[in-house]
């Protein structure tokens, strides 16, 4: 593998990075806050040795092998600059500061900081930024920004697939880049307006609308969404929560007039899954509980909404349902959305692959010299493609069973352990036990939260992505 390209393009993405760092700087400066400056420090370090790094490396086309290397690389640099705000606040350590940053980006959303409300709002608005930057993707965004990406545009855009195979929008990636963000955008503005029409402050519903959409889920308020007590502001969260963890190609489609989401097997999954799992959580809750019935179903659709999308945001403390309903959360935390959005997770599209492969081998008892083609909207899915989508499952379950062993290793309780695995492998954030909704990660020694940083990383990056990083002929040119 070759180093110039790959630490050529890093040095583009840490100048996207540091000019990104206006928009807090200018927050702070205009609440007179004393840690707006603290930015600007920020972006002198990241744009000079994004700079740097540029001139000093060679810009060369990359070949695959080097796209699955920014892409890794991107997403385990860029929060430690990301990460400097927060540290130099003097808020965090440095451990926490990465955690939480790479939290943002990563669109997981799970904290460590115990009082949100404390904090300065240029810090606040940061935080919630990553979680928009991570949204679609870092990458993404260069691929809009930086021409000088085009060559290679498609080996970079590889592996930041959501799905096993992405939706050709436009022939070319960087017009795919243009769509996904010009959706993106519209949507974000979309929603401050009718959070800011609901009840909420201009800062607050620009905050909570970066999480929403972005599915992360970092909140102003130390309560969520439980704070404002408003239907209607839960009413628009769901909705964008909704928007953000389902295909963005559908939505494009349907913005141009093709409106083709109940053709699509994964999005009618998806919304199986999710009538489901409100329908028996709120029956659940209301029976187990003694809740009102129409509290418990306002309850149940935000809150598996937001788990299932791997969003975050909670109305209530989901930590006191009933084991049912709990185990029912656990369940999303493992699907997740679908793919081509900015839900984490397998993905409801692997979720339905697996179901085809493990019903093909039935048949095949039944039948075994006949030939059985998987489809996935009537196209036929090649083996290559159900192969990989084996192998993402295995590595997933793989990586969840360990790491909850080292967290069981280091004194943790069986539901945190699980959960906060899950939670963050799949994007998250709140888990159960001691990490639930209205708890934090600031308890956790340093190993297990740097294990937890290494899940949010694993799940961002399909994991495989990752993984290719440890094999020694991965390195060899």
């Amino acid at each position: 593998m070759r180093l110039n390209p790959v630490l050529h393009i890093l040095g583009q993405l840490l100048q996207v990075v540091s000019i990104s760092m206006i928009l807090p700087l200018l927050c702070g400066v205009y609440y007179h806050e004393t840690e707006a400056y603290i930015f600007l420090l920020c972006i002198l370090i990241t744009l000079i040795t994004g700079t740097l790094l540029k001139l000093i490396f060679k810009e060369e086309n990359i070949r695959l092998v080097e796209g699955f290397s920014v892409v890794s690389f991107c997403w385990i640099i860029i929060p430690i600059f990301g990460s400097l705000p927060l540290y130099l606040s003097g808020n965090l350590s440095f451990i926490d500061a990465y955690f939480e940053t790479i939290s943002g980006f990563t669109t997981t959303g799970a904290s460590v900081i115990n009082n949100v409300e404390i904090l300065p709002k240029c810090i606040l608005f940061w935080r919630s930024f990553t979680i928009w930057l991570g949204g679609i993707g870092i990458v993404v965004l260069a691929l809009v920004v930086l021409p000088a990406l085009s060559v290679g545009g498609r080996q970079i855009f590889l592996p930041e697939q959501s799905g096993p195979k992405l939706d050709k929008l436009k022939p070319q990636v960087r017009e795919v880049g243009k769509i996904i963000y010009g959706v993106y955008i519209f949507f974000t503005c979309v929603q401050i307006f009718l959070l800011v029409f609901s009840g909420m402050n201009l800062f607050d519903a620009s905050c909570h609308s970066f999480g929403a959409l972005g599915t992360g889920g970092f909140s102003t308020k130390n309560a969520s969404i439980g704070f404002y007590n408003s239907l209607k502001i839960e009413s628009v969260i769901i909705l964008f929560m909704f928007l953000g963890a389902t295909s963005f190609s559908l939505h494009y489609a349907a913005l141009k007039g093709n409106i083709a989401y109940l053709k699509d097997s994964e999005f009618m999954l998806y919304l199986f899954i999710l009538a489901f799992s409100i329908l028996v959580v709120t029956l659940d809750v209301s029976y187990q509980l003694h809740e009102n019935l129409s509290l418990a179903f306002r309850h149940a659709i935000f809150n598996v909404m937001s788990i299932s999308s791997t969003t975050g945001y909670a109305t209530t403390d989901f930590n006191l349902w009933p084991d049912f309903s709990k185990l029912i959360l656990i369940i999303l935390m493992l699907i997740g959305g679908c793919a081509g959005g900015t839900a984490g997770a397998i993905k409801v599209v692997r979720i339905l692959l697996l179901i085809k492969i493990g019903l093909r081998e039935l048949y095949k008892i039944i039948h075994p010299n006949a030939i059985f083609q998987i489809k996935l909207n009537g196209k036929i899915i090649p083996e290559d493609t159900l192969q990989g989508v084996s192998g993402f499952y295995f590595f997933y379950m793989i990586t969840f069973g360990l790491c909850s062993l080292i967290m069981l290793a280091f004194g943790n309780d069986l539901l945190t352990s699980i959960s906060s695995v899950a939670t963050t492998l799949g994007g998250v954030g709140p888990g159960l036990s001691l990490v639930g909704p209205m708890a934090t990660y600031s308890f956790l020694p340093s190993i297990p939260k740097l294990v937890l940083c290494f899940c949010m990383l694993a799940g961002r990056l399909e994991l495989i992505t990752l993984f290719a990083l440890f094999i020694p002929s991965y390195w060899k040119e």
